[in-house]
């Protein structure tokens, strides 16, 4: 299990876990750290989780999370925060989550689409819940690109495909072809054992975030925009739909 100074990640090996119990190792007002927690901390594009702690019959909810030498969780302004050593009842806040499992998800689709199709390398990419973008090496936009683009991901929606996460020795994963779809490699050279997520059949990537287990839990994949962005850049704004 993988873990950031103190905590142990758990939403890295289970991402449907929604609710645990942790002990606080350190807290105060600027942030709490926990011995476990399955809150995302963000990155890759994907906005860190809310949620809330409840502990001897008080809440302290969630706002956001920070990295550094520790997981800190930054708690809203004013609530009480646990003392150190205290025992805590954890929740992630489960629409927000679900939402941002089913966009990342999405997001990795519509570049596999793209790849497969037109051959271009992601430029740049972020996410809120249910609504993303990405950018890509496009220099010509083709006839017809955007609805083209949008029918050929939802057809990979309907299929199904499984999407599997795993983590291999970092010489392991960089012998699988195309494992880095960005421009430039964005896995830093100290990172020795790399997370991969494969939508099977489709596009296998490097990749931190959370996921569905399958396409057809991304649901409808709507291309809302593409947007010329200069230099043969072109931006790619989608919405994900029920």
């Amino acid at each position: 299990m993988e873990s950031l100074g103190r905590t142990a990640r758990l939403e890295l090996d289970d991402q449907g876990l929604r609710e645990w119990e942790a002990v606080v190792l350190d807290a105060g007002p600027d942030g709490i750290v926990l011995d476990r927690s399955a809150f995302y901390p963000g990155g890759g594009g994907q906005p860190p989780d809310h949620g809330v702690l409840l502990w001897q019959g008080v809440q302290t909810r969630i706002a956001g999370v920070r990295k550094g030498d520790d997981l800190v969780l930054i708690p809203v302004e004013g609530d009480p925060v646990p003392p150190a050593g205290a025992a805590v009842r954890c929740a992630v806040e489960d629409d927000r989550r679900s939402a941002l499992m089913r966009t990342h998800s999405g997001l990795h689709l519509l570049c596999g689409v793209v790849f497969r199709d037109y051959g271009c390398l992601v430029t740049g990419g972020n996410m809120e819940p249910l609504s993303a973008r990405m950018d890509f090496d496009l220099r010509e936009v083709p006839p017809g690109f955007k609805e083209t683009v949008e029918e050929a991901c939802n057809a990979e929606v309907e299929a199904d495909r499984r999407i599997d996460v795993r983590t291999l020795p970092r010489a392991e994963a960089f012998e699988i072809p195309d494992i880095i779809r960005t421009a430039t490699n964005l896995v830093p050279p100290e990172v020795q054992d790399v997370r991969i997520v494969d939508i099977v059949g489709l596009d296998t990537q490097a990749d931190g975030g959370t996921h569905v287990a399958s396409t057809k839990q991304i649901g409808r994949i709507r291309v809302a925009k593409v947007e010329n962005k200069g230099r043969g850049f072109r931006r790619l704004r989608i919405k994900i739909e029920d």
